[in-house]
């Protein structure tokens, strides 16, 4: 391989504490590794100038678009005439990407000619290549299968059940998500309330950035008013995650929308049971593959007491949560590893370069 310069463009970047933060910088790290000069690139609150100068400083072999309408409409603006960036384009759309901007009016739009502007698309699962069949069935030739992988990024130390005054015995559940509407995080806090009135000992706590504003104070005068039983934490830095995951009994992932969760996947790896909504995005990681046993609980996200059911069988069943934390634990020593998820994305890059020889790839300045 070749030593290139790969530009990764991802909504939110560290120090944010954020999927797609985490997810650039585990790329990030094994790629450098591999040899590749990278840079992240947070888009949020940049404009196509500032990218326009970052990649006159940077001059990059390919750019890297993750989350196609956060990060990659920025690629649609308009710049200054005469500019022009003839680089290849490799994306991989986000969970909200297949199943919430491409159901929206305009958000739709963007999402899809990010995409068809693109010399490689990277999928991580195969509900990912399903829904990408439906959002743009004549771009399937350049579809890309890599491997999600997963990396502890430290040893620092942090116990949850301090943080909550977990009682001796107490079943304390953990959602790391932002505070969004996408993520549910309300709507889980709200049934845990019930759970609670119904079981004592138990103990939630929530860490992650506040996203949307009007949702998190809600959620903000929430938490206060059941700090009871629940906590709202700052988010957690990533060197202590793998500590946060092992200072608590249950993982709980209550989203509306998710491509392939790594809080599911480190949950597991910590080997934790998970309690997730029943949505497409969550059911591979929870249920595994034919013959696999499962590895947590599925719930529907419409209906409250499904929720409170499999809360309370977790919190009951002792050996149910060291079944499936075992089965956890088991599957995600067979999962690739950072290694081979960055091979594969190697290979895309090179197909994708490959191909951008051949044809003008523009990100700039032409909306049509």
């Amino acid at each position: 391989m070749n030593p290139f310069k790969l530009l990764i463009l991802t909504p939110t970047a560290l120090p944010a504490v954020t999927g797609n933060a985490m997810t650039a910088e585990r790329w990030r790290r094994s790629l450098v590794g591999m040899g590749l000069d990278v840079r992240v690139i947070a888009t949020e609150g940049c404009g196509a100038q500032d990218l326009v100068r970052d990649i006159d400083r940077f001059r990059p072999d390919i750019l890297h678009v993750h989350n196609a309408y956060r990060a990659g409409g920025l690629l649609l603006d308009e710049v200054p005439d005469g500019f022009r960036v003839r680089l290849p384009l490799v994306v991989s759309p986000s969970g909200t990407d297949m199943n919430v901007e491409s159901k929206v009016r305009g958000r739709r739009e963007v999402v899809g000619r990010v995409l068809h502007r693109a010399d490689a698309i990277i999928v991580q699962s195969e509900e990912g290549r399903a829904r990408l069949r439906e959002i743009v069935p004549g771009r399937m030739d350049r579809v890309c299968f890599a491997p999600k992988s997963f990396v502890w990024l430290g040893e620092e130390t942090q116990d949850l059940r301090a943080s909550c005054d977990a009682p001796p015995g107490g079943i304390l559940f953990f959602m790391p998500a932002g505070i969004r509407p996408v993520k549910g995080n309300l709507e889980c806090l709200q049934t845990l309330e019930r759970v609670y009135a119904l079981r004592p000992q138990v103990r939630a706590v929530f860490a992650g950035p506040l996203l949307d504003g009007a949702y998190a104070e809600r959620f903000r005068r929430d938490v206060e008013r059941m700090r009871a039983f629940a906590r709202w934490v700052p988010p957690i830095t990533p060197s202590a995650m793998r500590s946060a995951y092992e200072s608590v009994d249950v993982v709980l992932n209550g989203s509306f929308s998710e491509g392939l969760s790594n809080v599911l996947i480190e949950g597991k790896a910590a080997g934790k049971p998970l309690l997730a909504s029943d949505i497409p995005g969550n059911r591979w990681p929870v249920l595994g593959d034919a013959g696999d046993p499962p590895m947590g609980l599925l719930f529907d996200p419409s209906n409250p007491a499904d929720f409170m059911d499999k809360a309370l069988r977790l919190i009951d069943g002792v050996s149910l949560r060291q079944t499936l934390g075992e089965a956890g634990a088991a599957y995600a020593r067979r999962m690739p590893g950072p290694c081979d998820e960055a091979r594969a994305l190697v290979a895309v890059y090179e197909k994708a370069m490959g191909r951008g020889t051949e044809q003008r790839v523009s990100g700039f300045g032409s909306r049509g």
